[in-house]
C-alpha cells in the first residue's frame, strides 16, 4: 500500500491480535506491537498520543476524559479492536479531533453461539453434570437426576436487537422458540422474523423463561438488570449474559439464584474484568466463561482486518466505514 512517498503512519497495537492481523498492519505501517499482551497503562496511553498517528486498542484500554485531556496533538485516530465503546469517552476524544472507529458486523456470529452455549449450559447444569463425571462421582441414575429446563420451545427474551441480538435469534429458531424482544424502537419485519415486539423491558421480562442480554452499555443502561427486574420474570428463568457487565447488579442476581427465582445463568461478562466474580463460584448453576464471546480464530482475523480497513481509509483521506 502506498501513501504517495511520505513515511508510514505510526501505529501501536496495543495488544496480541492474530498473527494475519499483525502481518498486515507491519507491512502497511510502522507498527510497535504488545508482545507481552497487557493491558495498556494509562501513562502509556497518554505517552502513545505523542509517539503514534494511530492506536489500535481493544476494551482493556481505558480512554477517559482525564486520559484524553493529557493527550498530544499526534494522535488522530483509534481503531478499536471491539465492537463496544464504552472505554472511550467519546465526546472527549472528539472535541480534540480524534477519529473513533470500531468492528461492527464480524463478530455477531461468534458472539451468539457463545450466548447460545451458555443458555443450553446453563439449563443443563453443565457444571455440575461436567464436575460428577469428572470427579468420579457418577455413580448412581435416577429419573429425577440432573433434571434440567428445557429451551425447545420456551419463550426466549433478548434485550437489545442488533446483530448480535439477530444472530443470536436466529440460532434460537432452530429451537423453535418463541421470540420476544425489546429495542429503544421496533425494527422491520424482515428483521424480527415474526418476534414479538415490546416496548418495555418490564414487559418483556414477564414472557422470558430465558433472557438473553445483547445491548451496550451505556449510563442508561448500567445495572439494568436489578432485583426489581429480575423478580418480574417467570420463577425458574434463565439469564444469559454475553453483552457487558456493568448491564447486571450481581448481587441483585446472586439473590435471585439464591431464592430460586432464577433456575440457573450463563455468563461471559463480569462487573470486574479479568477476574469476574468470587461470589459466583458456590452456584453450580452458573456457567462462566471469560469474556471470550469473540473468541474464534475466524472472528479475530476479521475484526483486525476491519479495524485495518478504517486505519486504510483514514490515512487514504476518505471517512472510515465504522466511524462512530
Amino acid at each position: 500500500m502506498c501513501f504517495q512517498k511520505m513515511s508510514k503512519p505510526r501505529i501501536w497495537v496495543t495488544r496480541r491480535l492474530s498473527d494475519a492481523t499483525l502481518e498486515r498492519a507491519a507491512r502497511d505501517y510502522e507498527v510497535v506491537i504488545n508482545y507481552e499482551d497487557r493491558p495498556g497503562t494509562a501513562e502509556e496511553i497518554i505517552a502513545a498520543s505523542a509517539a503514534f498517528d494511530g492506536i489500535i486498542p481493544c476494551h482493556s484500554e481505558h480512554f477517559s476524559a482525564e486520559v484524553v485531556a493529557q493527550f498530544s496533538d499526534r494522535l488522530k485516530i483509534v481503531a478499536n479492536h471491539s465492537v463496544g465503546v464504552d472505554h472511550c469517552d467519546l465526546p472527549a476524544l472528539k472535541s480534540r479531533g480524534i477519529v473513533v472507529t470500531n468492528t461492527p458486523d464480524v463478530l455477531s456470529d461468534a458472539t451468539a453461539e457463545l450466548a447460545m452455549l451458555l443458555m443450553l449450559g446453563a439449563a443443563r447444569h453443565a457444571v455440575a453434570g461436567d464436575r460428577i463425571v469428572r470427579s468420579g462421582a457418577w455413580d448412581s441414575w435416577s429419573p429425577a437426576f440432573m433434571v434440567g429446563k428445557q429451551v425447545t420451545g420456551a419463550r426466549l427474551g433478548i434485550i437489545g436487537m442488533g446483530r448480535v441480538g439477530r444472530a443470536f435469534a436466529a440460532k434460537a429458531r432452530g429451537f423453535d422458540m418463541e421470540l420476544h424482544y425489546f429495542n429503544r424502537s421496533p425494527l422491520a419485519e424482515e428483521l424480527t422474523q415474526g418476534a414479538v415486539y415490546h416496548d418495555t423491558v418490564e414487559s418483556l421480562l414477564g414472557v422470558s423463561d430465558f433472557l438473553s442480554l445483547h445491548c451496550p452499555a451505556t449510563p442508561e443502561t448500567n445495572g439494568l438488570m436489578s432485583a426489581e427486574r429480575f423478580a418480574l420474570m417467570p420463577a425458574g428463568a434463565v439469564f444469559v449474559n454475553t453483552a457487558r457487565g456493568a448491564l447486571v447488579d450481581e448481587a441483585a442476581l446472586i439473590g435471585a439464584l439464591d431464592s430460586g427465582q432464577l433456575s440457573a445463568a450463563g455468563l461471559d461478562c463480569f462487573q470486574v474484568e479479568p477476574g469476574g466474580n468470587p461470589a459466583f463460584s458456590r452456584f453450580d448453576n452458573i456457567f462462566m466463561l471469560p469474556h471470550i464471546g469473540s473468541a474464534t480464530g475466524q472472528t479475530r482475523d476479521a475484526m483486525g482486518f476491519r479495524a485495518l480497513d478504517n486505519l486504510d481509509a483514514f490515512f487514504a483521506g476518505k471517512a472510515p466505514g465504522d466511524q462512530l
